[in-house]
């Protein structure tokens, strides 16, 4: 998948070292709302293990993970994963960051959009969903551009690092081709 001058691929056995320094360049402003993400990812050899990992789930069709690279210095920029699926529905949930020195520019915007298009058409979910806390207006307004739909707020839903709970706004995007 490509746009302007990016690419979205899947996670490959080749990222570990760009992924990892892609966490760590941003672990602190990642670390309460992607505390999975970045708690297996500690050093190099947790990350190959995270890596091999989410190969091997998307190869279960359980979890699928997507880096997102500048294609004119082949640098890892981003990361958008496809979780807690259901193909009984078929739904998936959405998550997404991009490094700190690419925020506010519209790329996590449109590298989200390609990868709504991928699980529409290719995948053939009916339904996308994501969730996010009141104060990440950057997710929040990913998703309204990406014409998701507040569903609603999950009271309680998700546990920081620190052991918080949090209520989460949920966002659901219907496939318009199935409606």
């Amino acid at each position: 998948m490509h746009f302007d001058s990016y690419a979205i691929r899947p996670v490959s056995t080749n990222d570990v070292e760009d992924f990892f320094n892609l966490i760590e360049n941003n672990r602190k402003r990642l670390e309460s709302f992607f505390a999975g993400t970045v708690a297996q990812n500690k050093d190099l050899q947790a990350t190959r293990i995270f890596i091999s990992s989410v190969i091997e789930k998307a190869k279960e069709r359980t979890y699928f993970s997507f880096v997102i690279i500048e294609t004119f210095n082949h640098r890892l920029i981003g990361y958008i994963d496809m979780k807690n699926i259901d193909w009984n529905i078929p739904k998936a949930e959405l998550g997404c960051f991009i490094d700190k020195q690419y925020e506010r520019k519209g790329i996590a915007t449109k590298a989200l959009a390609k990868v709504i298009e991928y699980c529409f058409e290719d995948m053939k979910f009916n339904k996308l969903f994501l969730r996010t806390h009141e104060s990440n207006t950057g997710s929040k307004r990913i998703a309204e551009k990406n014409k998701f739909k507040l569903e609603g707020v999950l009271r309680n839903d998700y546990k920081t690092t620190d052991g918080t709970l949090l209520d989460l706004l949920y966002y659901g995007l219907l496939n318009t081709g199935v409606e």
